[in-house]
This record gives C-alpha cells, structure tokens and sequence, in this order.
C-alpha cells in the first residue's frame, strides 16, 4: 500500500503532513511519522510525531517550529502502529507559500528551517537548517569586477568592524595565509548588509583546477563569522535554480574564469575555475 503525505508549511517553519489512506486504515493510538536523519544513528536522529485521524480517509501529523531538527536531510516514514515496519512515503501536493520570501523577527536566536522535496527515488524527505545567527543572501549582482551581494542579518546586530570573508576551500592550505582570505567591509543599514567582493584577488590567489571560496559574514571585529547562505523560500536545492555567471578573469599563470553558486547546502559560495576546467 502506497501512502502519499501532502504537506502544508506555516510562516513560523512549522510543517502539517496529511496522509492519504484508504478508508479502511486502522489508525493505532501509537501510530506515527517518523522523521530519521540520513546518516544518523543517536537517539536524537529520529523524531516521531503523532499520526491520527484527520476526516475518511486521511491522516495527520503536525512538525511544531518548536520542535528542533538537526541540519540535514530527514527520510520520512509513516508507522500505521499495526507492528509492521515504517513506510517510506511518497510526495502529495506541497503548500509552501508561507516560505516565499519568509520573513523571520531579525532577533530570532535560533533560525529553523525545514522545506520537504522528492528524493529521486521518489521518495518524501526534508532538507532542514538549523542556524543561529544567519545571514541570508538576497540579491547578487555579477560584474567582470567582481560581485555585489545584497542580504539580511538575523540573530545579531552589525557593529563596527563588520566585514564580509571569503575563504579558500583548498587544501593543503597556503603557506601564506593570507592568500586564501579575502576580506571587504560591510554596508549596513539596520539589519539590511551589502558588500562587493572583487574577483582580482580570488584570481590572484588561484593556484591549480577549480577552487571555491567559502562567503562569511562577520558582525563584529571580535564576532563570531556567520556562513553566507540562502535558505528563506521554498527552494530545498538552491544549485540547480539560481545560476550566475562566471565571468573571465586575468590571473598571473593564466585567464581563469570566476563566478558565484550555491553549495549543496545553499551556502554562498565563489568558484575560481582554470581554463581547462569545466563551468559551474
């Protein structure tokens, strides 16, 4: 038997999945979905949540935004109580029009964010983020300079010192350490931040094939840095629909050409790619 679970997400991040059973289903007072995080095996790498009867033929669960889930991916399952293992469940129709340019109070402590997507197997999963403070990314802007990067702070006020970083991915790393971080000072108006990281230096610094550079923000002189990411909407794999240019650039050795992605994390990322490598 094949169960399909609709799922409806609230503003807050919480999530209610309604299930499709047939009429006949016992719903068992222990029934449950189960969430299990892929790769997990700790006691905190499973959540249940109680599964009951929600009008013929259906069923229902409720994800509160109060409930914590670790970063990562999360296997849904649906456990009818009737002693048998949990079904993996398929998709239904997703409402997440709540997600769309989600706005959360800027002095959240503690940003989670779930979004449901089809494996591709065809199978119900979620991607969930778990952040405090964030920096969500908003508008890039490409130029053959460099790019401009618009975006929103949460969990933390900029003061003086405010900076954004990008940090090479490379390892080993340089013997020059300041070769693989590029730092540029922050526009800030309230919680609102802009910087514009030219592609010069990253290219500067480029040594072989294609290395990314990991984006941070940093609040303060003496803050803790913050990943650079963009997680506010509806979108569970930002790579595959916001796609930038990567541009040429001059370097010493050789024209390489460097362009800005996102990671499959969504995480804000720069790519410095050699003419032999192929583009993002």
């Amino acid at each position: 038997m094949e169960l399909r679970a609709d799922c409806i997400a609230d503003s807050a991040g919480g999530l209610t999945f309604d299930l499709s059973a047939p009429e006949d289903t016992p719903a068992s007072w222990n029934a449950a979905l189960v969430l299990r995080l892929r790769g997990g095996d700790g006691a905190d790498d499973e959540i249940r949540l109680p599964l009951g009867p929600n009008g013929s033929g259906r069923l229902r669960a409720v994800l509160p935004s109060t409930v914590a889930l670790a970063e990562g991916r999360w296997n849904a399952y649906a456990d009818l109580g009737d002693g048998r293992n949990p079904q993996r469940l398929r998709p239904g129709v997703n409402d997440l029009r709540s997600l769309v340019d989600r706005r959360p109070l800027a002095g959240i402590g503690r940003l989670g964010v779930r979004i449901p997507y089809a494996t591709k197997y065809g199978n119900l999963a979620l991607r969930s983020w778990l952040r405090g403070p964030h920096a969500e990314a908003g508008d890039i802007v490409v130029t053959p300079d460099g790019m401009t990067v618009s975006g929103r702070l949460y969990g933390a006020s900029p003061a003086a010192g405010a900076e954004a970083e990008a940090r090479a991915r490379r390892k080993p790393p340089s013997t020059d350490a300041g070769r693989d971080r590029v730092t540029v000072p922050l526009t800030v108006e309230g919680q609102h931040f802009r910087f514009t990281l030219p592609y010069e230096e990253l290219a500067g610094s480029w040594r072989r094939g294609s290395e990314p550079w990991d984006l941070w923000l940093r609040p303060a002189a003496d803050a803790r840095p913050v990943r650079i990411a963009r997680l506010l909407d509806d979108v569970a794999d930002k790579k595959q629909v916001f796609s930038y240019p990567a541009l040429p650039v001059r370097a010493a050795a050789a024209q390489v050409r460097v362009g800005p992605y996102y990671t499959l994390d969504n995480d804000l990322a720069v790519r410095v790619a050699g003419p032999e490598e192929p583009g993002e």
